[in-house]
């Protein structure tokens, strides 16, 4: 029996590719003022990890460059969304950052709030109801 690896270094490599993207995207863009510099390096890093896919004689580093790129490259779309997602309100601003202050004052559903940040309660809630069960997990 001949072992494939190629299938566990490329569902790993999109696991932990995906996972450091969610809560990369997030914190980062959370804490940069120009949001233009972490998309850059995001593309350079995906394309080079696609370059690196095309030149490598390992198949295993070759998938998992591979896969690991494409997760940059689509984090680069993601700091744009997460910004949108700021300004409708589904995404806590961080008041400290000058970016998300200036949306903080031109946005009325942008907020401070982390609504996810609450108890479940098996249901989908509106903004207001995921407010008011936030205020009554800190009392």
């Amino acid at each position: 029996m001949n072992v494939q690896w190629i299938g566990l270094v490329a569902a790993s490599a999109t696991f932990f590719g995906v996972w450091y993207g969610h809560v990369a995207v997030r914190k980062i863009e959370s804490v940069v003022e120009r949001l233009w510099v972490p998309i850059v390096l995001s593309l350079i890093l995906g394309l080079g990890s696609w370059l690196l896919s095309l030149l490598a004689d390992n198949v295993l580093l070759s998938a998992a460059a591979g896969t690991f790129g494409v997760t940059l490259l689509w984090d680069s779309f993601e700091f744009w969304r997460q910004q949108k997602r700021i300004i409708r309100g589904r995404a806590p601003a961080n008041p400290n950052n000058p970016r998300h202050a200036r949306i903080l004052t031109v946005s009325p559903a942008a907020t401070t709030l982390d609504l996810l940040d609450r108890d479940p309660v098996g249901y989908p809630v509106n903004p207001e109801e995921a407010i008011h069960l936030i205020e009554d997990k800190t009392k």
